[in-house]
């Protein structure tokens, strides 16, 4: 699980930096999923949620592979900070 202060650096760059960065997309999309996966542990028929989260985490999906093909050593530094599991490459 992503730990508070790691929550806070990057509520903190999110000031500085570009939004627009691969790496802050893919966490603003993890705290995202993990909120959907929390809300649907308690409401297992939300079908509409459970489309969202099927969504989002396909556009984090095709983020993650982005930026795998880029740059690899960015890639395994955020998915290792995030505590998320590496994508399969076809």
């Amino acid at each position: 699980m992503v730990t508070n202060s790691f929550i806070s650096v990057i509520s903190q760059k999110e000031n500085e930096e570009n939004r627009g960065s691969v790496e802050f997309q893919v966490f603003s999309f993890t705290t995202k999923i993990r909120r959907l996966t929390s809300h649907l542990e308690l409401h297992k028929k939300d079908s509409s949620s459970q489309r969202g989260l099927r969504k989002i985490l396909g556009k984090r999906q095709r983020l993650l592979a982005y930026l795998s093909k880029k740059n690899r050593k960015r890639y395994k530094e955020l998915i290792s900070e995030l505590d998320i599991r590496e994508i399969k490459t076809r």
